[in-house]
């Protein structure tokens, strides 16, 4: 029997016929050929010393939008047990914008909520438990604590008499609370299938999270080809997988798993991930357990200057981005109207998770 992504998406095309056909002559769920505006540009970063940066173009800005899913943030974030300056600084980050700008097929705020939630409290749990020393993450710490988090996103079975004392733990952070409650908003808009791939997209994050805190205790940093290995499973692939749910609707498993798919998804998220260690490096090299970072890692391996390393960075990032275009468009002729709207999410994200790093306050001093 033929196999394959377009054999797949045929059957799925054969069996919901009419639900595809109607859904295919709507323009917001019409295949578009990703060629079509907005297209790529090459964008200046950080201080503009650098080469420019292969992007596709920003869709979507209306800070007013913004502003209003990062009010609603912030009272959700209280409501979590953040206070003071830590309300401050979930102000400052701007999530909301995070979500506008790279979930570009909904104006719903509530729907941008689900987004703006959960990578809150990834990035919560990322400085707290993971990176930032001065704020409290340890390395020896780390695999005990994300294993609780991992509780608190994907409940475990009632266990009786050892129930309290792990509802007691799971109420004490607000990370927990952050990353549970996250997911309930979630699992009211998406599907099962849905919750789990994101729950599972987070552990597998979790995993590189535990391999960084290795490295950073003994020392032993990782030459630049394992560390992007490593990288490649924490990237904003996790916050892509919001794409179709806070879109309001569902790529189908076999399409979403294909590897074809799945490889677009690498591309798009490692992409996005190198913008975030290009404008990170600074910061990172800083912290009194430096963090790994691609910039660092290449320049450590070839004994070379920041900028030498900063520009190899730079052509890795843009060569992921032009596969991805490449792929995009060979992808463009399977028969799914809900792939072809996921790919158009991922290329939106990309342009919008760009915008969003390269204008935060959080990176503006993280070059050097």
């Amino acid at each position: 029997m033929p196999s394959g992504l377009g054999t797949s998406a045929a059957r799925l095309a054969a069996q919901f016929a009419a639900g595809l056909v109607e859904a295919a002559e709507t323009a917001d769920r019409a295949p578009v050929s990703p060629t079509s505006s907005p297209g790529y540009v090459e964008r200046e970063w950080g201080d503009g010393t650098a080469s420019p940066v292969y992007v596709p173009m920003v869709e979507r800005i209306d800070d007013a939008l913004a502003d209003e899913v990062d009010d609603r943030l912030v009272r959700w974030g209280e409501e979590c047990g953040f206070r003071g300056e830590e309300l401050d600084q979930l102000r400052k980050a701007g999530f909301g914008r995070l979500a506008m700008l790279t979930h570009t097929d909904t104006e719903d705020p509530e729907q941008l909520l689900i987004a703006a939630r959960l990578n809150a409290a990834w990035w919560a749990a990322d400085d707290l438990y993971a990176d930032n020393t001065d704020m409290g993450a340890t390395p020896a710490e780390l695999p005990p604590r994300l294993a609780l988090a991992m509780v608190a996103m994907d409940p475990v079975a009632p266990a009786g008499e050892f129930d309290e004392p792990l509802e007691e733990a799971l109420r004490a952070e607000p990370v927990l609370v952050a990353l549970r409650s996250a997911v309930e908003h979630l699992e009211r808009a998406g599907t099962p299938a849905q919750v789990q791939r994101i729950c599972y997209s987070t552990f597998t994050m979790f995993v590189s999270w535990n391999t960084y805190a290795a490295w950073r205790y003994t020392g032993e940093y990782p030459p630049a080809w394992k560390y992007l290995a490593t990288r490649q499973h924490d990237t904003f692939a996790t916050s892509m997988t919001l794409v179709d749910p806070v879109g309001g609707y569902e790529v189908p498993a076999n399409l979403y798993y294909d590897p074809r798919v799945r490889r677009a998804i690498t591309q798009a998220g490692t992409a996005s991930v190198l913008v975030n260690d290009l404008l990170s490096v600074a910061k990172d090299a800083a912290d009194v357990n430096p963090v790994v970072n691609m910039v660092l890692q290449i320049a450590a391996d070839r004994n070379c200057s920041i900028e030498e390393a900063t520009e190899a960075t730079v052509a890795l990032h843009n060569k992921f981005v032009h596969d991805f275009e490449e792929l995009h468009e060979s992808l463009s002729a399977v028969p799914s109207p809900e792939l072809q709207r996921f790919l158009r999410g991922l290329r939106a994200w990309m342009g919008g998770g760009f915008e969003w790093h390269n204008t935060n306050p959080r990176y503006r001093t993280a070059r050097s």
